[in-house]
């Protein structure tokens, strides 16, 4: 039986940093080029970022949410 990690491995990218970037430059999908999620980045690219309802919410989502991941799956910094 597998048990959770008790000191989960931390990237060196930061939530804070990731949330902010993705509210104001969300539309090219700059957060989350930042966190190494380019198949996402693209995406929101291409789609101004959900005519910036997806990358307003996914900024929010990543300033409140403490499971966010890199691409790496490690957890992003506070």
């Amino acid at each position: 039986m597998a048990y959770p990690a008790q000191n989960p491995q931390l990237s060196d990218k930061s939530k804070v940093v990731a949330g902010l970037l993705q509210i104001f430059l969300g539309g090219f999908g700059i957060g989350r080029f930042y966190t190494g999620h380019v198949g996402i980045g693209v995406a929101q690219l291409l789609t101004c970022g959900g005519l910036g309802i997806w990358a307003l919410i996914d900024g929010i989502m990543f300033l409140v949410s403490d499971d966010r991941t890199d691409a790496q799956g490690r957890l992003l910094r506070s």
